[in-house]
């Protein structure tokens, strides 16, 4: 039984402050260092934001919501997209590599069969979904409708993800014990900041995913925001947050982390024996879990 008997993963952690070119990671997995446990949530909701800088969004007047997660639950204030334009990030995030992948060109669908974090979910025995707001249809690979942008959705860029897994926003449940084990939520280009302002994106997660969190909070689950990548103006530095039953309030970590600790702090949260790409050298984010 997945959900029930996986195993919690230890990792361990060390640090590293070089990068070149695309950036391959910071806390980086070693021996050397005293493991540390990522908790373990009946469910995980990832939201991605886009294209804003740490200082754009944390401790702004226009974002509320997202700095009211972040004062109830954990910051990293060194936390860093890996690459520009967006598109690449992306894969980053779900894969561990860019996949080749170098601008926001529509890319071919089922192009790569590598390892990421749904195939490795699913393998396990796990479930899996993405929520897409304004996708025309659930499987719909088409590149662009109205507000949506299948840029932000890389899981349709590999053969070994079921198409009917991504889902429409609309699909998103009110129930929130049917949710998969780990999710993902692509907000559309405007409710994402990419096109529309921060304090309509803050709304919009307040307003849509607002319930989940507060739920989140006493059932054992997580909600995760973070963003692509800066405005091209603050070295790539993003905002990330978690919010959850398993999150020390008010805590913050100044370590430096990337998309490729988020995607293996994301996979050990799923009691994964495999991690994709990057992540297998990236270390778990760790310093915000409550004991």
């Amino acid at each position: 039984m997945y959900r029930r008997g996986r195993a919690v993963v230890a990792s361990a952690l060390a640090f590293s402050a070089a990068a070149v070119g695309v950036w391959t990671g910071f806390g980086t997995a070693s021996t050397a260092h005293a493991a540390t446990v990522v908790p373990t949530p009946d469910h995980v909701v990832v939201v991605v934001m886009e294209n804003h800088a740490y200082s754009q969004v944390i401790g702004s007047s226009s974002a509320p919501y997202i700095n009211s997660l972040a004062s109830g639950g954990a910051a990293l204030t060194q936390s860093y997209g890996i690459t520009h334009p967006s598109q690449p990030n992306y894969f980053a995030l779900f894969s561990g590599s860019t996949q080749g992948i170098t601008s926001d060109s529509c890319y071919t669908a089922g192009f790569s069969s590598a390892a990421n974090l749904a195939s490795e979910v699913t393998a396990a025995g796990g479930t899996w979904a993405s929520y897409n707001e304004t996708l025309p249809s659930q499987g719909s690979t088409t590149c662009s409708s109205g507000n949506y942008a299948r840029k932000h959705n890389p899981w349709f860029g590999f053969s070994n993800v079921a198409t009917s897994t991504a889902k429409t926003f609309a699909q998103f449940p009110t129930d929130y014990t049917t949710l998969p084990d780990i999710s993902f939520v692509t907000p559309n280009l405007c409710s994402d900041m990419h096109d529309c302002s921060v304090a309509t994106g803050d709304t919009w997660l307040k307003n849509n995913l607002g319930a989940y969190a507060t739920w989140a909070k006493t059932h054992n689950s997580l909600l995760v925001v973070t963003f692509d990548e800066d405005n091209l103006l603050s070295g790539n530095r993003i905002p990330t947050v978690f919010y959850g039953q398993q999150v020390t309030a008010g805590s913050t970590s100044s370590t430096t982390y990337n998309h490729y600790n988020l995607l293996r702090t994301l996979e050990d949260s799923q009691g994964l024996t495999t991690h994709a790409g990057n992540a297998a050298s990236a270390g778990d984010i760790t310093g915000i879990w409550a004991s």
